[in-house]
């Protein structure tokens, strides 16, 4: 259980002691019941906990009570007492959760509702155990394998909390599951829980799932319903879930002497000692009962003055006495509708997380491998995880394991540096040019096909400007154009708004000093060495920091964040270090002060200088401009390319002269990289900002371009 801070420091083993989840749980599943009451349910489950519930059944509470009320309603003090436990037990039950994964505090104007979703059953084009998963934000929940068939069936369901500003466009993605191993995507739709909003509950829908290696090609459909309950429908569903635990005859009212153990299962002393008082004033009609109505009424009122629940009664959290919209929205994220229908795994990340078979889930439990976001993602473990700003969900960068074990090798340990520097430079120099005439011979085309497969669902080629077979070189292909309009650019004609430079990963800080404690972790990292001692470097002391990095999979163009004049454009030699996070995150090289690198510095009217820097990297043996020194560019103008490779560019801006998106430099602390494209808002000029409306990194992100 996880310890809750009180203003004494930690909380009192008395009040531990009230929740004891496990043994609750062990000893309701040993009594043998012969149906289980109204299952509860929680935000993340692990399978064991989903195993049980699907165990125990999804019955009423009627028959869990039938003896005791034909005993005399529990006037026996000893049957009462059984009673209370078996109502605590009933709420602890499945307490299996994920704190960290709970909705953060939100205002009444932000909640948009709670979105319960099915996924039924599906519809493929040949027979497999198949396997589907939802994912949204930076969660994703699993369904259980279906029988060999071309039409599973599922009835699964989970609870998702949204916010107005927040994920809610989820992924649906089907597996077939018939290997030991790898399970292999097969299609995948994407559904917009907004549009639920204003439609009737839980209405069914047929959905079209999409070949990931082509978006036009239809492999099947799936049927899902989704219902969405607001703010208000919240609190009576949360009201009836209670009533129903202490329904003992089932009547939808509560009696007295039911609605006195609810209070003492609240664990409210101060509640508990005028049971008689709050009875009679829920009561508003005075017919001896409470209602669902009554009691929503009852709890909605005293949680805004003297609360009746001061603690979940499922996970045991306390809750804060004044803010009654977080406190139901945390309560009724804790149980579920009690639809009999199975309920989806969660506690994953991502749905190739989800998808992955025991193999997998074997490395797992032997710590040979750490599924997680931020840093950890990128210098311990074999999995890269960004968040993609537009979808806005965590997302996995595909990598071959093969390379990672090798730069984790080279670049997580002395004795791969002390290769390095025994000739292994020179070596990767030689690979690099090497890899560079390969790929710009007529040879190399037919590697285009197997590259588009093994990136096949992070590759659109419907933006791509010209079709596939007009591509005679690897490399050709590789250095794509992509069709006007397919990036737009934020906020065109306001040049006090900066934009991406390139499709990436992204991470911010408003000062060095930041992303060395957060993501360089080079010993002698600086902007002095960055820019290569230039004259101008002194300039950029104290500034921000934005690094862009791209993966093979992107689009290499590179564009201007900014509008100015190009003052200066300089070479730097250098070695061709990779720029994947595990080098960067090492502390025994330097990759950004030692690569190859060209410099630019461009100067502007709202943000002063900016430094520009593309560096290379392994197998990248050229950069190339498309703009020169004295041209003066618009934000968004292309500005160069990168050959075959991955690559990143760092831009430097004065101190004190931008302010930098919110959920870019949020996500930075958290060591994760966003995911971007071209074009979507960086930051704003401080400098502009008092003079004209802010704009907002919601808003500026989907602009269209209009220049």
């Amino acid at each position: 259980m996880r310890e809750t801070q009180t203003s004494g420091g930690r909380a009192s083993e008395t009040a531990v002691a009230r929740c004891p989840w496990r043994e609750l749980g062990r000893r309701w599943r040993s009594a043998g019941e012969s149906k289980a009451p109204l299952k509860l349910c929680c935000f993340f489950q692990t399978p064991a906990a989903s195993s049980d519930r699907r165990k125990m059944g999804h019955g009423s509470s009627k028959s869990s009570s039938s003896d005791d009320s034909s005993n005399g309603g529990g006037s026996n003090s000893k049957q009462r007492g059984s009673r209370r436990e078996k109502i605590k037990t009933k709420l602890h039950l499945h307490r299996r959760r994920s704190h960290s994964q709970l909705p953060k505090l939100i205002s009444s104007e932000d909640f948009a509702g709670i979105a319960l979703v099915t996924l039924i059953c599906a519809e493929m084009k040949f027979k497999d155990k198949w396997l589907a998963c939802i994912s949204i934000g930076e969660q994703t929940f699993r369904t259980e394998i279906s029988d060999q068939t071309n039409k599973p069936t599922w009835n699964s369901e989970i609870k998702l909390f949204l916010e107005r500003n927040g994920p809610h466009v989820a992924k649906i993605s089907l597996f077939e599951t018939n290997r030991l191993r790898k399970n292999n995507l097969i299609g995948y739709c994407e559904v917009d829980l907004f549009e639920f909003l204003t439609q009737d509950s839980g209405s069914d829908i047929k959905v079209s799932l999409m070949d990931p290696s082509s978006s036009s090609v239809v492999v099947g459909n799936i049927s899902l319903s989704c219902s969405i309950e607001d703010p208000t429908e919240t609190e009576k569903s949360f009201a009836r879930r209670i009533l129903s635990i202490v329904d003992y005859n089932g009547d939808g009212k509560l009696s007295f002497s039911e609605f006195s153990e609810l209070i003492d299962a609240f664990g409210n002393q101060q509640a508990a000692k005028k049971k008689g008082e709050l009875f009679k004033a829920a009561d508003e009609n005075g017919d001896g009962d409470v209602s669902m109505d009554e009691l929503a009424t009852l709890l909605a009122m005293q949680q805004e003055k003297e609360p009746l629940i001061n603690r979940c009664p499922v996970c045991g959290e306390f809750l804060e006495v004044s803010d009654k919209l977080n406190s139901m929205i945390h309560m009724s994220l804790c149980f579920d509708e009690g639809t009999g229908n199975q309920i989806m795994t969660g506690g994953f990340l991502t749905d190739k997380q989800a998808s992955f078979g025991w193999m997998f889930k074997l490395s797992e439990w032997a710590h040979v491998s750490s599924y997680d976001a931020g840093l950890n993602s990128g210098s311990s473990a074999s999995h890269i995880l960004v968040f993609d700003r537009r979808k806005k969900r965590l997302v996995e960068e595909i990598i071959n394991g093969k390379i990672v074990l090798s730069m984790r090798a080279i670049y997580q340990s002395k004795v791969g540096l002390g290769i390095m520097d025994k000739g292994a430079k020179e070596l990767l120099q030689s690979i690099s040019e090497k890899q560079g005439r390969k790929m710009n011979s007529v040879e190399s085309a037919k590697d285009i096909q197997p590259f588009l497969k093994f990136f096949k669902d992070q590759i659109n080629m419907a933006e791509v400007k010209y079709p596939l077979d007009h591509f005679k070189t690897f490399n050709e292909f590789f250095i794509r154009e992509l069709k006007p309009g397919a990036r737009p650019i934020a906020y065109v004609g306001r040049d006090d708004v900066a934009v991406c430079a390139a499709d990436c990963r992204l991470m911010a800080f408003k000062t060095v000093e930041e992303s060395l404690r957060f993501w360089i972790k080079g010993k002698k990292f600086s902007i002095r060495g960055l820019l290569g001692n230039l004259p101008i470097s002194n300039t950029f002391n104290g500034g921000t920091l934005v690094i862009f990095r791209l993966a093979p999979q992107d689009y290499h163009r590179f564009h201007f964040p900014v509008s100015g004049k190009i003052e200066q454009i300089v070479d730097i030699p250098g070695c061709l270090y990779t720029v994947n996070p595990i080098a960067v995150n090492s502390k025994y090289c330097n990759v950004f002060t030692e690569n190859k690198r060209a410099v630019s510095i461009i100067s502007t009217s709202d943000f002063g200088k900016v430094a520009f820097v593309a560096i290379g990297a392994t197998m990248v043996g050229s950069i190339t401009f498309t703009k020169k020194k004295g041209d003066y560019v618009h934000k968004g103008d292309e500005f160069g390319y990168f050959s075959f490779g991955g690559s990143t560019l760092v831009c430097v801006f004065e101190k004190d002269s931008i302010a930098l998106d919110a959920d870019l430099l949020a996500y930075s602390t958290r060591s994760i990289e966003t995911l971007v494209s071209v074009g979507m808002q960086l930051g704003v000029s401080v400098k502009r900002r008092a003079q004209l409306p802010l704009p907002t990194s919601n808003t500026a992100v989907y602009v269209e371009n209009v220049r």
